[in-house]
């Protein structure tokens, strides 16, 4: 496999933060997508923003690709917008990442990659105590050639990741929660006072 393009999905409404784009919340001095910026750019190909909206709002110079499907339709929205900028690039996978994480593991996309080795998609995981094993649907490995099919089941009405994902067989790649999660997502302000701890 060739070396994956990357997508940060910015594409939320952010209702639990009232509203606006999380990814421009400043942690410790960067924004959270400066954050996941410089953590996703070393391991990929090239980088894109998803994002829907006036995308000079950002100030990045990635490019910002918005979603082809209308309404607010949730990550899946964000995984086909970057499957099709990617595949107008060449590319034969991309790897999402969320603009709300922004301690998520250096080596994401080679455990992502490695896994994928037995299944067409692959998705990060942590261990859970109480079922075994959380997803993190946002942070995947996914085939641009999946492209169509994932756009005709936006169309369905497909929204949850795992629905799409298990019709097309996916890989688990596992990662560690010492000396916390890595993907820890900034949703409330409580969790923003909360990254604030772990950065310290």
């Amino acid at each position: 496999m060739q070396q994956p393009a990357g997508v940060i999905l910015a594409g939320g409404q952010s209702r639990r933060m009232g509203g606006g784009d999380k990814g421009m919340l400043r942690l410790g001095g960067q924004t959270l997508l400066e954050r996941v910026t410089e953590r996703l750019e070393p391991q990929v190909a090239e980088l894109a923003l998803n994002a829907n909206g006036n995308p000079a709002r950002f100030g990045t110079a990635l490019p910002v690709v918005a979603d082809s499907i209308d309404g607010f339709a949730g990550p899946l929205a964000g995984v086909l917008a970057g499957m099709d900028w990617a595949a107008s690039r060449g590319h034969s996978h991309i790897v999402t990442a969320a603009a709300d994480t922004p301690f998520f593991p250096c080596d994401l996309v080679p455990y992502l990659m490695l896994a994928a080795e037995t299944a067409p998609i692959a998705l990060a995981a942590t261990p859970d105590p109480e079922r075994g094993m959380s997803r993190h649907p946002t942070f995947g490995l996914w085939p641009v050639d999946l492209r169509d099919d994932l756009r005709a089941a936006l169309e369905d009405g497909v929204r949850k990741v795992v629905q799409w994902t298990d019709r097309h067989g996916m890989a688990l790649a596992e990662f560690g929660v010492t000396p916390f999660d890595p993907f820890f997502n900034v949703n409330t302000p409580d969790d923003m006072a909360q990254a604030e701890a772990y950065l310290a």
